[in-house]
């Protein structure tokens, strides 16, 4: 009888257990029996079982006697498949993961998967709460480790009855709890936009214009190509190659007008699968304007050297969420640099400016900061306000792209001039 797992190279081997008589085979570092050594019915079993094994990543059977940090490790060789951008990377999922997994690792990684319970993901739960995560935010990665379990278990790496347990520890009620309730994120105040463009490459200044224009999230700006862009009519149409709502299987299609058109066109290229947006662009132009700002002229060893090939971390082809909310924290501070004595003095290195500073000072630095930087995810709050607004609720919700206009009013704020003009009148 033929062995179709047989021929596959890093299968573990069907072998002879002579003392019972029984065929084995060793999957996960257990033994498995077969049934009688050569018969069909034991080379069907280990098909069965080595199959079992191969489709869980080679992390073998279900077992009450796996690790946490066994689950885990599991999982991560699943996530790192599953959640990808479109330049191949892991996606922002993958990192929400990545943070939600440390507390339960630094807690539990030891601790069998078949004793680990609601009390023990509660203990969890807390370490957060005393981390000072926000509760909405500790909700959600107490459900991505839920989720983990359900998926060891439609794995056969952990009972069941593990994941229903989990499944009975209810969500952090708002003023029910010590975790810290979340502040609404705000749309961004126009001067603090208009202070900061000039801090930012030409690269990013498209990307907070495109974003005010169209309510756009910040991940959709990063990864627009030329290939996703229709430009048939006259508004063009982008269909994002990677979105947030995809796995629910809605299509996502962001409308494009004249203005953000003007801001796109300078970074169309030939190459239509090429990131428009690119950091390796923007520090071929930030290179190019140092060589034409030059006082003296380059000399012939310096014309003839050739750019560094082996450097530890060679610029990006797209920017990221997260390098791109770094870039505006860096204008922002740039924009807004802090009075004396919290200034960087012009002769000091970042280095003895930051122990010049005392421990209050520092503490000073951060508010100081902190009141005056804004984020990318603030812009789409702007432009959902500006369409509601002007065009109503309904067309707010089909402009960012919400199957539901309770979605948009958390993303758009009543304009209340309206209201006000009433009460001035009647009240």
């Amino acid at each position: 009888m033929g062995r179709p797992l047989g021929s596959i190279k890093s299968a573990p081997n069907y072998r002879h257990h002579k003392p019972s008589g029984q065929a084995v085979v060793t999957v996960g570092g257990q033994d498995v029996y077969l049934g009688l050594y050569g018969t069909p019915a034991s080379r069907a079993e280990y098909d069965r079982v080595v199959g079992e094994w191969l489709a869980t990543g080679r992390q073998g059977r279900a077992s009450a006697g796996r690790t946490i940090a066994e689950v885990v490790d599991a999982f991560w060789a699943h996530a790192k498949s599953y959640y990808l951008e479109p330049d191949g990377g892991t996606g922002r999922e993958a990192d929400n993961y990545r943070c939600a997994l440390r507390p339960l690792l630094k807690l539990y990684s030891a601790t069998l998967a078949g004793d680990f319970g609601p009390l023990a993901l509660k203990s969890v739960r807390d370490g957060m709460v005393k981390m000072k995560w926000c509760r909405s935010v500790i909700n959600r990665q107490i459900g991505r480790i839920k989720h983990v379990f359900k998926w060891a278990t439609a794995n056969e790496l952990v009972p069941a009855s593990i994941y229903q347990g989990l499944s009975t520890l209810a969500g952090l009620r708002a003023g029910r709890s010590e975790a810290v309730e979340a502040k609404p994120v705000r749309p961004v105040p126009e001067p603090f936009i208009v202070a900061t463009l000039p801090h930012l490459c030409d690269e990013l200044q498209a990307v907070v214009n495109l974003q005010l224009l169209t309510g756009m999230r910040p991940g959709e700006a990063c990864i627009m190509r030329g290939a996703d862009l229709n430009t048939a009519a006259a508004v063009w149409i982008y269909r994002p190659s990677h979105h947030k709502t995809e796995h629910h299987g809605i299509d996502r299609e962001i409308r494009i007008g004249p203005k953000a058109q003007d801001v796109i066109r300078p970074f169309l290229r030939a190459e239509l699968a090429g990131f428009l947006f690119s950091p390796a662009a923007a520090e071929e132009k930030r290179h190019a304007q140092q060589r034409e700002d030059r006082q003296t002229p380059m000399t012939p060893s310096q014309s003839a050297r050739k750019p560094a090939k082996d450097r530890q971390r060679p610029p990006a082809n797209r920017y990221t969420v997260a390098s791109y909310r770094q870039a505006i924290a860096r204008a922002c501070d740039e924009a807004f640099p802090p009075p004396a004595p919290l200034a960087k003095l012009g002769h000091e290195t970042h280095k003895q400016w930051q122990a010049r500073l005392t421990k209050e000072q520092h503490g000073e630095l951060k508010a100081w900061r902190k009141d005056r930087r804004w984020h990318p995810h603030q812009l789409r709050h702007n432009a959902g306000t500006r369409f509601r607004r002007d065009f109503g609720l309904d067309a707010a919700r089909i402009l960012l792209g919400h199957t539901s206009g309770a979605v948009t009013t958390i993303y758009a704020e009543q304009d209340l001039r309206k209201a006000d003009e009433i009460m001035a009148q009647v009240g």
